[in-house]
Formats: structure tokens, sequence, C-alpha cells
């Protein structure tokens, strides 16, 4: 015998039927629409069967600012009742409406430079950069201070924080690719440099601040291979040219005395001199 247990017929769905009363109550459903003028409202654009005897109509919205929007209004009736009664009214957005961004949390909206003098940025208690300070770490520097419990702080970054933040120093404006690490001499690297400062712990390898004060990244944490032209090692020497000696053209070292005839009409040393027009 083959097995005879319940049989289970997948529900069928039927389509709502149009209700002809509630179709045709297009006057009805307009004036349903009280919270704007009559001018905001424009042509019926279509009706749609929500169920047994419960119809949606949709008008045209004019409001300045809701561009392919639609007053929406949802008629019923009771059985054998020519009366239909409004259920709502409703402004929606259409297929082509001008619709705001969508929200995003403030995490997600949050950029480098957002935070001001006095704002707040609470960090989430699982925030996956950051780990316990007594929990074990690759990070030297990490562990030689919370080995010991009570020593340390809170939380320390945890490897993936480590890592994003390296990735994310790396590709910026103080790492290798910047514009004015790609201009600066080949040897002109930070890591190089005595004006550079290396970071604790992991990020000693790759990472350490400038301390130049000419540079225009001191005070800023650099990648090992960021550089520039301020590096200790930029010695500009004067170049050695010879001086050609030219031959001697005149001689000023001896005095020979010349006598000097007055042509006609000259000044004689006799006569006064001319006032020079001052006191």
């Amino acid at each position: 015998m083959g097995n005879n247990g319940e049989v289970t017929r997948p529900a069928s769905t039927r389509a709502a039927r149009l209700d002809q009363v509630c179709a045709a109550a297009v006057e009805v459903a307009r004036a349903g629409i009280t919270e704007v003028d009559a001018d905001d409202v424009g042509d019926h654009l279509q009706v749609v069967a929500e169920g047994d005897r419960l119809v949606t109509h949709y008008f045209e919205c004019r409001l300045a600012g809701y561009r392919g929007w639609r007053w929406a209004v949802t008629v019923t009736r009771v059985p054998r009742s020519k009366t239909v009664t409004i259920c709502e009214t409703v402004l929606l957005p259409g297929p082509d409406a001008l619709l705001a961004p969508g929200w995003l949390p403030w995490q997600d909206r949050l950029k480098p430079g957002d935070l001001g003098p006095g704002d707040l940025l609470p960090t989430s208690p699982d925030d996956d950069r950051l780990v316990p300070g007594y929990l074990l770490s690759d990070d030297p520097a990490v562990e030689e201070t919370a080995w010991e419990l009570g020593l340390g702080r809170a939380r320390v970054l945890s490897r993936e924080g480590r890592i994003d933040t390296a990735q994310r120093w790396y590709d910026g404006d103080h790492g290798p690719a910047a514009p004015i690490s790609t201009a600066a001499p080949a040897a002109a690297r930070c890591g190089t440099c005595g004006f550079y400062l290396p970071l604790a712990g992991a990020m000693r390898q790759a990472f350490g601040a400038c301390g130049n004060f000419y540079a225009p990244d001191d005070g800023r944490v650099v990648s090992a291979d960021h550089g520039c032209g301020a590096h200790s090692e930029t010695l500009i020497e004067a170049a050695e040219t010879a001086v050609e000696e030219l031959p001697t053209v005149y001689d000023d070292s001896a005095v020979e005395a010349m006598s000097v005839s007055r042509a006609p009409g000259s000044v004689e040393a006799a006569e006064p001199a001319e006032p020079y027009g001052h006191s």
C-alpha cells in the first residue's frame, strides 16, 4: 500500500476583484483630501483593488516640492450597500518621485575632520578595532603594559584595528604615493631622515612621526618610505668653479699728471663762480 499520509495542497492566491461601486466613487475619494487646497489635487491617475470591496484611488499631487508624489485615498463599503466611505488618505511617492537621500546612521556619515572642539565621539562597546587591554596581543608595546592586571589602558587597538589604520595612513597624504613624496629625491625617504621619530610597537616597522619644523609633515605620522625635500641629509654643496683670469686692461696704481689747456671762451680763474640756485 502507498503512503496515505496527509496531503497539503498549496493555497491559491486569488487577485482581488475590483469593486465597481468603490471604483466609481472618484469624487468621494477626491473630497476626502482635506489637508490641502483643492488646487493642490490634480487629475485622477488610477484605481487599484486592495481587497474585497476595498479600493485605492490615486490623484496627482501639485504641491510645490512634491514632484512625482500621489495622493492615495482608500475607500470601502459594507456588503449590499451602495454607500462608499473613506478609510484613509495619505501622500505617497510615485515611481518618479523626488525623494530625499536614504537615511544613514551617524557612524556611516561621519568623515575625517568632522569632529570639532567640544564634540564627543563615543565608541561602540563591540567595536572590532578595539580589544580589552588585559588580552594578549601580537603587539609587543601592548604586552609590556598589559601583562599585569590593573596596568595599561582599558582597551587597545586590535590586530584588525592596526591593519586598518596602517592601510589608511599608507594610502593617504603621508604615504609614499603622496605628491610631495613622489617629487622628492629617491633617496630622501623618511626612514633614513634624522628628524624621523619611529612609533612604538608593531607600527614601528612602517611608521613614525616627523619632527622637522620646516617640513610640511611636521608633527604628523608618515610612512618610512614617505619623503620630502626637507630630508636631514639633503645637503647642497657649493660647486667649485674656476674663475678665468682676464688680462689687465688698465692700471690704477699709478697717476700721471697731465696739463689741460682752456678752450676759447672758457671761464677764467678770476671770474666769480655762478650761483647754483640755492643759498
